[in-house]
């Protein structure tokens, strides 16, 4: 069933765990993501981002991504991820999208809420979700989003407080010292920003860049607040890793026989996380 952002983070909060937030730029990556949800009867997020649009359009992944959602037996939330453009928001918006991220974490404080408030106006017409962003994560390797070759910025909890009382958004992604894509080196994480940010904010946080932590780190996060967790990179990684090892050992391969071997290695890998993300034993 297709629902909004605040109606999966009520759940996440009741629960005192993390949504999965995962990237689904393909069918296989959908299929295997909803499988695992359909399994364990627990609500989820898929999620397009802007930057994929070179490898799928939004005209094309949007409708099958609405459409999955509507016809699953569990609760899930088509999201936008990493939104920079007012117009490829308010398109996601008019997809079916139930909930959209606006990225304005590289603009000027002033100008990331003027134009998260827009967002926030354009989503409430919708009656989906909006998530937005303060404080700016690095980039590692393969990855096309965060600061390339910096540490990041970390956000400051008062900042933090005050955006979101001038914004009021159901969902803020703060940088805690977490990086999208591969790391360089072991990050640095505070968890006590956390927890801060959570206490004067009173909302729902998000952590990106969660590819590459340790099963205690995503742990402690969650107790200290985070309950939307994006996750990619390793999955499409395990998918690469299972096909080429598929191409090295069996003759004759066609490409359902790649397809199907990339959505089961997705699933064993998105498995592992959600486990650690709602608490399952």
């Amino acid at each position: 069933m297709l629902v909004n952002l605040k109606e999966i983070l009520s759940y996440a909060e009741k629960n005192q765990c993390a949504i999965g937030a995962f990237n689904t730029p393909n069918f296989e990556c959908i299929m295997a993501v909803l499988q695992n949800a359909e399994t364990y009867q627990i609500p989820v997020i898929i999620s397009h981002a802007q930057v994929h649009e070179s490898i799928m359009s939004l005209e094309t992944i949007g409708p099958i991504m609405v459409l999955c959602a509507e016809r699953s037996t569990v609760p899930v939330c088509v999201h936008l991820d990493h939104g920079e453009s007012l117009d490829y928001i308010e398109k996601a918006l008019e997809s079916g999208f139930t909930s959209v991220m606006y990225d304005g974490s590289k603009l000027a404080f002033e100008k990331n809420v003027e134009n998260t408030l827009r967002v926030v106006k354009m989503a409430r017409k919708y009656g989906a979700g909006i998530e937005a962003e303060i404080g700016v994560m690095a980039s590692g390797a393969g990855s096309s989003e965060g600061i390339e070759g910096e540490k990041g910025i970390y956000t400051e909890p008062d900042i933090a407080k005050k955006f979101v009382e001038m914004t009021n958004v159901d969902a803020l992604a703060a940088s805690f010292g977490t990086a999208h894509g591969i790391y360089a080196e072991k990050p640095r994480l505070d968890f006590q920003r956390i927890e801060s940010i959570k206490e004067l904010t009173k909302t729902p946080l998000v952590m990106h860049g969660g590819s590459g932590l340790t099963r205690e780190d995503y742990i402690t996060a969650i107790e200290k607040g985070i309950r939307k967790i994006n996750y990619y990179t390793y999955m499409s990684g395990a998918a690469v890793s299972a096909v080429k090892k598929l191409l090295n050992e069996q003759r004759d391969v066609l490409f359902h026989d790649v397809a199907l071997t990339a959505v089961e290695s997705m699933k064993q890998n998105s498995e592992k996380a959600m486990k650690v993300f709602y608490k399952i034993p």
